[in-house]
């Protein structure tokens, strides 16, 4: 049997739920076995629901100690569960959330732990799995040689499964010690942007230096992402210069992202920011640097200043 941990957030499941499933569902045609989707957290009704039409077995785990995702908590959850089920994975999400609690199930159950793998196969029946490395210029192979195994998958890569199940929902208690409360979150303060988050966003517009200031985000970056539906990204020297919130930075010490379409308005293309998208399916550059690294990367590249090539693609999306 292969367990996987959904991510959800406002009573629906997130995109990285439905690409977990898709991972799991090719592991277990190789490596044999069930899948079964678990659910953490507190009225998770809605959300089971949902992930009901793409597995047959749900499992609703809801306490009150599980509303926010506490790494001690929810070890102790998935590690209870997976030695119920016999588990022989567990997949989670390469999230901020997954890899706090990814690495802790994985040595309470003496297992292995593949981390932020982007494919997965089986041979003899030992699960191999490639990663990035080397800011992703370099993918390794990696074998666990013993099961059960924890594996982290990264968001993004694996599409996202399709619904075609009519699956029942069990619910089952926490079984919590009290070691398991000893952290508690204070308070949580949630961007409101309306837009779609980067790790949701099919299609993502990112600035750069090139785009000038704060105020080239207002006037060029985001009416091309509000046209265009898409979430909205910064480089580390955007951020750091103050004009974007860190949830918006993208590279190697922002988010990972691998939309349909990444557009990248006056980006240079340093190789850390690089490593943060460069999995992107299309990627399109515009920057008046002929010779900047981005378009070495790029599908479709514009020499051209923003300032006049955004305007003209905005209304010309506008007008589709």
């Amino acid at each position: 049997m292969i367990l996987v941990i959904a991510e959800h957030s406002n009573g629906s499941l997130k995109k990285s739920a439905l690409e977990l499933l898709s991972a799991a569902k090719s592991l277990s045609e190789k490596l044999g076995g069930e899948v079964v989707a678990a659910l953490l957290g507190q009225d998770l009704s809605g959300a089971a629901s949902e992930l009901a039409k793409y597995v047959n077995k749900v499992i609703a785990v809801e306490d009150a100690a599980l509303a926010d995702v506490r790494a001690e908590p929810y070890t102790t959850v998935l590690t209870n569960l997976a030695k119920e089920l016999e588990a022989k994975a567990v997949l989670v999400s390469a999230s901020k959330s997954g890899l706090s609690y990814s690495a802790r199930v994985a040595m309470r159950l003496d297992a292995p732990l593949l981390e932020d793998v982007t494919s997965l196969d089986v041979e003899g029946g030992q699960v191999i799995a490639s990663r990035f490395s080397y800011l992703a210029r370099v993918t390794e192979t990696v074998k666990a040689l013993a099961l059960p195994i924890v594996i982290s998958v990264k968001p993004n890569i694996f599409p996202v499964a399709e619904a075609s199940a009519s699956g029942t929902v069990d619910k089952k208690a926490a079984d919590l010690a009290a070691s398991d409360d000893r952290v508690k979150v204070g308070e949580k303060a949630a961007a409101k942007t309306g837009r779609v988050a980067l790790d949701e966003a099919d299609i993502i517009v990112t600035g750069g230096r090139g785009v000038g200031s704060a105020e080239g985000f207002t006037k060029l970056v985001e009416p091309l992402a509000d046209a265009l539906s898409a979430g909205i990204g910064a480089t580390r020297a955007v951020v750091d210069a103050g004009w974007r919130p860190y949830s918006e930075q993208v590279g190697q010490t922002g988010k990972t992202v691998a939309p349909g379409v990444y557009i990248a308005l006056g980006v240079s293309g340093a190789v850390q920011h690089l490593s943060g998208m460069n999995r992107s399916k299309i990627i399109v550059a515009i920057n008046k640097d002929a010779d900047a690294p981005i378009f070495k990367v790029a599908d479709y590249g514009i020499v051209g200043d923003v300032n006049e090539v955004v305007p003209a693609l905005k209304e010309a999306v506008s007008s589709l």
